[in-house]
């Protein structure tokens, strides 16, 4: 009376796809937001701050990252907003991750980036 169904279910379906676990996930989310911090700190010509940021993305990546080659004529206030932005979010996986090197140098560049924001001799 009923047609039997010839396709498989959904459940079934998804099983054939490689998964990646939560840990992974997070590996793959926290490169990105370095890797954003990196081009970020290079774009601002860090370049000690930006080789600290790229052994933890070569770390997370296991292969050295695509380095931002020239600087640009951003306004340097601008880049250190959006690099503490990035160094936020970083800090907010790091720390979701329990990976303390990444977590340390996402709040450190945090308060770099915070101090250059401040006016001239207001501490």
């Amino acid at each position: 009376m009923y047609e039997p169904i010839r396709t498989k279910s959904v459940d079934r379906m998804q099983a054939d796809y490689p998964h990646r676990s939560r840990e992974e996930e997070l590996d793959i989310q926290l490169a990105g937001h370095l890797s954003a911090l990196l081009a970020v700190t290079d774009e601002l010509g860090l370049d000690e701050a930006g080789e600290r940021i790229a052994e933890q993305v070569a770390r997370l990546r296991g292969a050295p990252p695509a380095r931002h080659a020239g600087l640009t004529t951003a306004d340097p206030g601008v880049l250190h907003r959006r690099a503490h932005a990035i160094a936020g979010r970083a800090l907010v996986v790091a720390a979701s991750r329990a990976d303390t090197a990444a977590a340390i140098l996402a709040a450190e560049r945090m308060d770099v980036h915070s101090a250059a924001l401040e006016p001239a001799g207001a501490h």
